[in-house]
């Protein structure tokens, strides 16, 4: 016991601890108050771990442990991580192009300096440079948006679930819209076509089955209530074997037919042909419109390559009705937003020029031997930190993610790091605790790396995140 009170009181306090050198240059350059805090944590960690380890005086810091030059040097690195962004960049080596949990689609340069721009001066968003009289934020998109979706009118809202709910809410609040059974899917996060419906106002119908719907399934509910169908692209899985729907051409027939809108929530904004790529197709949106689709809703941060946003596109009189509804305040866009998504969508006036610029299509159809190399290169400066012995570079398969084309498997070449000395679980630890952070796949106690999914220029950061990995 005598041990353990010497030990507290060699603790340093928070006076003298802050009266060092290293944390007195450090106030001049962080909040006093952040390195406070750092200082006051970093002696009550100390002060538990002694006393919690009071029988197994094995496990207590020795004598020299705890002079106030060692805590002082915790303290800044606590107050350092205390003083940084919660919100950062990282590097993405999973190989999941749109991934959700690390902020969907990475802008293109365009957008980046379209939104720096904006962000930095005061500009027009709400004023009419031909007239000098007040105008509307969405008239810097609307153009634009009809123009590449042939559409006469459009609008951009927080996401495309505020998308779709502003559809039916202005649209069918009160009245009856009828969906496949096949389609009522959830979007993500809990999030759900029937929730958001019933949220809306809008009264679900449910035809057909899980796997078969035909035409005759709507017409046979259609009654006085009834003010839309809703068709729902099922982005985010892939149903086969014995299925049936109806296309977007012979139910938009239906339903003018019965004096009736056709909404389609498309989920990812589409305007490029798949297959021309080698991937698996996708509705577009400008075939959806062409079809006799009178709303179409999608996302703008997903194949898009945009940032987060929904987009509706369709009929003028009713995306007319849609901003006079007292909810499109609510959910509206900011100057960011609209500059990203004018930004990216100008690139798509020049298809050559989306692919090449736009980052998730850039890795959408990276080429596999181009990936390849980047690997070898990789693998051979990896080969520096974890011996190649424990290096290679196997095919693999990388994936689109963010729900969209569930079933592509993108083929990919990815570095395989077996980490012998040290567990593959505490690299994947000291990688995600990086500055930048680093994220990738842990798969049978080896770590993978995609190149697909790195920058070019990250690939410098990558290999010290590693060897610094490799060494804490």
């Amino acid at each position: 016991m005598d041990n353990i009170n010497a030990l507290l009181r060699e603790l340093p306090s928070v006076d003298r601890l802050m009266r060092e050198s290293l944390l007195e240059d450090l106030q001049l350059k962080l909040p006093r108050r952040v390195v406070l805090q750092a200082v006051q944590e970093t002696i009550d960690t100390y002060r538990s771990y002694i006393t919690s380890n009071a029988s197994d005086q094995s496990l207590l810091p020795q004598t020299g442990d705890l002079h106030p030059a060692n805590l002082a040097q915790e303290a800044l690195v606590l107050a350092e991580k205390k003083a940084g962004m919660n919100l950062k960049p990282l590097v993405n080596a999973t190989g999941i192009i749109i991934h959700t949990n690390l902020g969907r689609a990475p802008l293109s340069e365009q957008a980046v300096k379209a939104l720096t721009d904006i962000a930095a001066n005061y500009n027009n968003l709400e004023l009419s440079l031909e007239n000098g009289k007040r105008g509307s934020r969405q008239e810097h998109l609307e153009s634009l948006l009809c123009e590449i979706s042939g559409a006469e009118a459009a609008i951009a809202l927080n996401n495309n679930a505020a998308a779709v709910f502003m559809a039916l809410n202005a649209l069918a609040g009160g009245l009856e819209v009828v969906v496949s059974r096949g389609q009522l899917v959830e979007i993500g996060g809990s999030f759900r076509i029937p929730e958001i419906m019933a949220a809306s106002g809008a009264k679900l119908v449910e035809v057909g089955t899980t796997n078969k719907t035909y035409l005759r399934d709507y017409e046979a509910v259609v009654n006085e209530n009834t003010a839309a169908f809703l068709k729902v692209h099922t982005s985010n899985y892939h149903m086969v074997g014995f299925t049936a729907e109806v296309e977007t051409s012979e139910l938009a027939g239906l339903a003018h037919k019965h004096n009736l809108l056709l909404i389609e929530d498309l989920g990812s904004g589409v305007f490029l042909d798949l297959e021309k790529y080698g991937l698996p197709p996708e509705p577009r949106v400008q075939d959806s419109v062409s079809a006799g689709a009178d709303l179409v809703t999608f996302s703008g941060d997903k194949m898009l390559g945009g940032p987060q946003c929904g987009i509706i596109v369709g009929r003028e009189d009713l995306v007319a009705r849609i901003r006079k509804n007292q909810l499109a305040r609510a959910m509206r866009v900011d100057k960011f937003t609209i500059a990203a998504l004018e930004a990216t969508m100008r690139l798509y006036l020049d298809e050559e020029k989306a692919i090449r610029e736009i980052p998730v299509w850039r890795m959408l159809t990276a080429e596999p031997a181009l990936l390849e190399e980047r690997a070898k290169t990789l693998a051979s400066r990896f080969a520096e930190i974890a011996g190649s012995a424990n290096i290679s570079v196997v095919r693999g398969v990388s994936k689109v993610g963010g729900g969209a084309l569930p079933t592509a498997e993108l083929p990919t070449y990815l570095v395989v790091v077996k980490p012998m000395e040290v567990k593959a679980e505490r690299v994947v630890e000291n990688l995600r605790l990086n500055n930048p952070p680093v994220i990738l796949r842990l798969q049978h106690d080896m770590l993978l790396f995609d190149p697909r999914t790195v920058f070019e220029d990250q690939e410098d950061i990558l290999v010290q995140a590693l060897k610094k990995a490799y060494q804490d």
